[in-house]
């Protein structure tokens, strides 16, 4: 594995009793770059997530990061590491303050994470750092304010600097800016563009102008394999990438616009169907087809 790389995958394939969610995706994550990872629904992209951080268990391939295959390692194990990822849904505590909610992350570095009746004095010592985080990702002002109360994309931010606290090599982003107003988004493209100056960031989006718009490299899944990959500009002319997500007829357009694709919702006609699985259901029966009663 070069040193360019900080992640590597070859041959990975995950299935679910017959069903082939990631067929044989070989990906090369350079170091220091955006890369995005993206495609029509069902194409396999958390499932991708979950294979590289562990949470399911690749049915055949390797993992490699800085070089050292990983592919046998558990998630804590893979957290340890420096790889550390988000969610779809924002996962912080809700009830607790936006300063309780960073300190708690960095609780791990004194070796007492899971000690949460120690005291306010006790714990004093990470406020400085705590205070770095959140004005890192604009929350210097919502120190005291309980999770639960801020906006949504003010969590999401939160979640970000949780994350931070962690000190992450590689960060992987599942869907940042899901569910997001025009103001949060943009607000989020600049946050993951200041907090990738220092690191590298994996991550799925469905919205193409954060794709187009912060995006170094852009890996394009379809039916759980690699379609395409390359610079915006290179994927957006792509026409089979055209067609995965637009149909036949958008294939004949000669480019793939932001404005074109849909940044969220259902896929439209002609596009794969949501056929991946997720945690504790089955596989859909639904063949990967092109639109309502298309062949495969």
């Amino acid at each position: 594995m070069s040193d360019d790389y900080i992640l590597e995958t070859q041959g990975l394939v995950k299935e679910f009793k017959g069903f082939v969610a990631v067929n044989d995706v070989s990906l090369k994550v350079r170091r220091g770059q955006i890369h995005a990872l993206i495609g029509p629904n069902g194409a396999g992209k958390t499932t991708c997530f979950n294979l590289l951080t562990k949470f399911i268990e690749p049915t055949k391939g390797t993992i490699r990061y800085c070089g050292v295959d990983i592919t046998g390692e558990a998630p804590a194990q893979i957290a340890r590491r420096g790889i550390v990822r988000s969610f779809q849904i924002s996962a912080v505590f809700p009830h607790l303050t936006v300063l309780e909610n960073v300190r708690i992350a960095l609780q791990r570095k004194l070796g007492n994470s899971f000690h949460f009746w120690r005291s306010d004095r006790t714990l004093g010592r990470l406020d400085a750092r705590v205070d770095e985080l959140l004005a890192e990702v604009g929350l210097g002002d919502y120190q005291r304010m309980v999770a639960v109360e801020l906006p949504y994309g003010r969590k999401r931010a939160l979640e970000i600097a949780t994350t931070l606290a962690l000190d992450p090599e590689l960060m992987l982003l599942d869907e940042p800016t899901q569910g997001m107003g025009h103001e949060d988004v943009a607000r989020v493209m600049a946050l993951i563009k200041k907090v990738a100056a220092n690191r590298t960031i994996l991550m799925v989006e469905h919205n193409m102008k954060v794709v187009a718009g912060i995006s170094d490299t852009i890996t394009v899944l379809a039916r759980g394999a690699v379609l395409a990959e390359g610079p915006y500009a290179d994927v957006a002319k792509n026409p089979q990438v055209i067609e995965a997500y637009m149909g036949t007829e958008g294939a004949a357009d000669p480019s793939l616009s932001a404005e074109a694709v849909p940044s969220e919702g259902p896929p439209r006609a002609g596009a794969a169907y949501d056929t991946e699985p997720r945690r504790g259901e089955p596989p859909s029966p639904l063949p990967v087809g092109r639109g309502p009663g298309g062949g495969p």
